[in-house]
């Protein structure tokens, strides 16, 4: 097929990164641009030597120069492409999550080959964020294929929810702004997930309205939940606290400095009949556990830990290490032996490695004994692509403290 887009050279450094699957080629690494470029239109990548390595959304605006969607050079890019992806994208859901396809992450945008495109699914609402130009460009195309194939799939949509208010939009050269796309509602919608209900805001919510990825660490809580007292840190919606409540848990206890987080949470534990199972409590975790540590004070044998992420970008992992340091150590040392410490880390700049130097050198402060009983990760509708090392964030471990 004759190529009819502009196209950008690259250096040698990012031509190697292409070849070997990442989507993403920065500013620095342009050489030669030849043709009339758009902001948001396509472009083709050639390597120095003029050999064709893929086709990208282009934007002047971004350090992310250029977003590769394919280096298939028979793509034409017109409906049917986009279509396809969407398509491809509830298709790998409805295999993977099986029965929790109604309320998953349909779209999780470069492991779908969809740049910058976030998408949520709750019951019947979908919620979306759009970080790319690109994107938002053919968007109209992208959101009328979900609202179709969710239907052809036995699922029918009432509204599409735009929560465009983030600030990658501004890198972007893009306005902020959230509302409704397609239908309405009340801004909330009801959902069931391990078994246990929650109303999401997806409106005032924090990202779409609720985490979908700790989906299945929050059912490996609650298997060892049973008969313990447990402290839920940085509850926000109250989730792991409820799977822990549902699974036998002694008591529990949900912290979190947002007044308004504490009063979903409790909200949620309502709708389960578990509001008597539950204490909810306003207070910075730091604080508090320095407080307690002070007092010596050590009423659980079940500490969580799902903090926001401390670091969302390279040059503050340092000192987000030594803050996933400290609140681990302080749970370590809170605990009895022979209780059980959850911990995750939710950013990707936290590397795995990272998180596990940091756990171990939190154990050594507090002389303790790690006995790892999981290790885990985001749900698979949050799917890793080992060529994409930005996909790959949560890291989650369950430990015995001995």
């Amino acid at each position: 097929m004759a190529r009819n887009f502009p196209t950008v050279k690259i250096n040698e450094k990012a031509e190697k990164t292409v070849r070997a699957g990442h989507p993403w080629v920065y500013e620095d690494d342009v050489t030669e641009v030849n043709g009339i470029l758009c902001d948001g239109s396509l472009a083709d990548v050639l390597s120095p030597k003029g050999k064709y390595l893929g086709t990208g959304f282009y934007n002047s605006a971004s350090k992310i120069r250029i977003r590769i969607v394919s280096q298939n050079t028979n793509d034409r890019f017109d409906e049917s492409f986009w279509r396809r992806r969407i398509s491809y994208a509830l298709d790998y859901r409805k295999t993977v999550m099986g029965d929790d396809f109604g309320c998953s992450r349909l779209v999780f945008g470069e492991a779908d080959g969809l740049p910058g495109l976030t998408v949520d699914l709750f019951d019947s609402v979908i919620v979306s964020q759009v970080a790319c130009l690109g994107t938002e460009k053919v968007k109209d195309i992208i959101y009328d294929a979900l609202w179709e194939e969710l239907s052809a799939r036995g699922i029918t949509p009432t509204a599409i929810y735009e929560r465009n208010e983030l600030a990658l939009r501004d890198k972007e050269g893009l306005e902020r702004y959230k509302g409704f796309y397609r239908g309405e509602g009340d801004g909330f919608a009801d959902i069931t997930e391990n078994g246990i209900k929650y109303r999401v805001d997806y409106i005032e919510g924090q990202k779409t309205g609720y985490f979908l990825d700790q989906k299945y660490n929050r059912a490996a809580i609650s298997k060892i939940a049973k008969d313990k007292t447990v402290l839920d840190c940085f509850t926000h919606t109250g989730a792991f606290a409820l799977n822990a409540a549902m699974g036998g848990a002694k008591r529990v206890t949900a912290v979190d400095v947002s007044a308004d987080a504490l009063a979903t949470a409790a909200t949620n534990a309502a709708l389960n009949g578990l509001e008597d199972r539950i204490d909810f409590l306003k207070a910075d975790v730091f604080e508090l556990f320095t407080e307690w540590e002070a007092k010596g004070k050590g009423d659980f044998d079940f500490i969580i830990l799902d903090p926001p992420a401390f670091t969302k970008s390279s040059a503050t992992v340092g000192k987000a290490i030594g803050g996933y340091r400290e609140i681990n150590r302080k749970a370590m040392k809170l605990l009895p032996r022979g209780g059980y410490l959850a911990t995750c880390s939710c950013s990707h700049f936290m590397t795995d490695s990272l998180f596990c130097k940091m756990l171990k050198s939190a154990a050594e402060e507090a002389h303790v004994t790690l006995k790892q009983i999981e290790r885990r990760t985001q749900s698979p509708d949050h799917p890793i692509m080992w060529n994409v090392p930005e996909t790959d964030y949560l890291k989650f471990y369950i430990f015995q403290i001995v």
